[in-house]
């Protein structure tokens, strides 16, 4: 056998004993390591599945408390509503139980709901805008236009994304009360403004076709 033969077979043994000496030493914590990493993955995965699962349960309660409201069995569809456990579906849920109660004529009750899923500090700031609005909308035919201006004021500016909604309500609530003036103010305000969308400005495109005759006979 040559010495360079001979060296690596040595070095080779003594790698195999340090490798033994130190699993001998260290073994237990690899093992326990490895297991952890094992138990970390399979958690994390059994979590995933279950937050999967959940929101798909979530969803069919939510698809099938829709289809009640649409049936006309409300206490059905508030009973399918409120087992809904999924936080983001359960404030779909709160939304569509005070579109139904506005739809039905409860305004005050469906307004009251609005406003508490706007006034929880826990719920997305979307969500809480969304609510504000639908109340405004709900409100049209109740409040002047000033009263909604105090609700709904702070979105009427340019970096507000609600402006054109904001406005709409706005517009309505001043033509209901025979405020042309505003209701064309507000209107023209929308019609000129492309970051709001499409649908919004030919809206108050129609709106304002049915109003500037009004203006005029007012002159």
């Amino acid at each position: 056998m040559s010495d360079e033969s001979l060296f690596r077979e040595v070095d080779e043994e003594v790698r195999q004993d340090q490798a033994k000496k130190l699993w001998a030493q260290y073994g237990n914590y690899f093992t326990a390591l490895a297991v952890a990493i094992v138990l970390g993955v399979g958690g994390f995965k059994g979590w995933q599945y279950w937050q999967l699962s959940q929101s798909e349960t979530a969803a069919r309660v939510f698809t099938e408390g829709v289809k009640l409201q649409g049936e006309g069995k409300t206490a059905d569809a508030d009973a399918a509503f409120a087992a809904i456990e999924h936080k983001g579906y359960a404030k779909l849920a709160s939304l569509r139980q005070a579109a139904a109660l506005t739809a039905a004529g409860k305004t005050d009750e469906g307004v009251a709901l609005y406003d508490a899923i706007a006034n929880d500090q826990n719920n997305e700031q979307s969500i809480r805008d969304l609510a504000r609005l639908r109340a405004g909308y709900a409100l049209v035919d109740k409040l002047a236009p000033a009263e909604l201006i105090t609700r709904l004021g702070s979105f009427d500016n340019e970096q507000s994304p609600w402006r054109g909604l904001a406005r709409e309500i706005f517009a309505l609530s001043a033509y209901r009360t025979g405020d042309y003036t505003m209701a064309n103010r507000y209107l023209n305000a929308i019609i000129a403004d492309q970051g709001v969308a499409l649908e919004l400005r030919q809206r108050a495109q129609t709106l304002l076709e049915v109003l500037t005759p009004l203006l005029s006979a007012k002159k």
